[in-house]
């Protein structure tokens, strides 16, 4: 294998364990719940999920798990009563 390809590989390993080098800007993802998949999307500083209990909390369990998977690598929304 190619000496400069190591140390790409070696690298990513590094940066792989740093997860605040990472910011992520937006992406949209699918989250199997337990009764059903819901489509997540980050965009802004904001997420939103398209399950029932968002819509009324501007909050939910699957969008909480999302923050507590990617922390430190996108910005957790405060909870705000409506």
């Amino acid at each position: 294998m190619d000496s400069s390809l190591v140390r790409k590989i070696e690298k990513a390993k590094d940066y792989s364990v740093q997860p605040g080098r990472v910011t992520l800007k937006q992406f949209t993802a699918s989250f199997q719940g337990d009764n059903d998949s819901h489509e997540i999307s980050y965009e802004g500083g904001e997420a939103k999920c398209s399950c029932h209990y968002f819509a009324g909390h501007k909050t939910c369990s699957h969008v909480m798990a999302i923050e507590m998977m990617l922390e430190g690598m996108v910005s957790a929304q405060p909870v705000t009563s409506t």
